[in-house]
């Protein structure tokens, strides 16, 4: 059903420039690829995280989810959040509440405690989404992917266009 995998581009895909990378380029089923720039994440003023370890999610027409090691995460500022939900690659998600000075922040966050084999080196890493707290890559401003849902951090080498944009059902 998923005609697109990352080896050939659709006609509507913009073209990368130098430095740049076009989430048409990312294979089906998705990768995970390390990644050493710093990676902050704050929320009210608090850091949450701060690393120079987090691994990224490459999924064709998605922009990469950046997943940090739970040694480099503030645990004491999350609490478990009602609910979960279900990725065909990675298995089920735990989400995860924000709580800083009395004030909570529900499900900013995910992780994938036991995911399937394939994804075993995500176990315990936390994403969060840049539409409900501050992600910065290398000092940047994560921009949210578009949509609801979606958990991607759009940087400003990526390129698309991306899931979750209007018309991007059908892909």
């Amino acid at each position: 059903m998923w005609k697109y995998n990352g080896e050939n581009r659709p006609d509507f895909a913009q073209k990368p420039g130098k430095d740049e990378e076009s989430v048409w380029d990312y294979p089906r089923p998705p990768e995970v690829v390390s990644d050493q720039r710093k990676v902050e994440v704050k929320w009210l003023g608090q850091l949450i995280s701060r690393t120079t370890q987090s691994v990224r999610i490459l999924e064709t027409a998605s922009p990469p989810t950046f997943y940090l090691p739970p040694a480099d995460v503030n645990e004491e500022l999350l609490r478990e959040a009602s609910g979960t939900s279900f990725c065909e690659w990675k298995g089920s998600a735990t989400y995860w509440n924000i709580k800083v000075n009395n004030k909570t922040l529900e499900k900013a966050a995910w992780s994938y405690n036991k995911p399937n084999p394939a994804f075993r080196s995500l176990a315990g890493y936390y994403s969060f989404y840049p539409a409900k707290v501050e992600c910065y890559v290398s000092d940047i401003r994560v921009k949210p992917q578009p949509g609801s849902f979606y958990g991607g951090w759009m940087t400003p080498e990526i390129v698309g266009p991306v899931k979750g944009e209007p018309g991007s059902g059908g892909w």
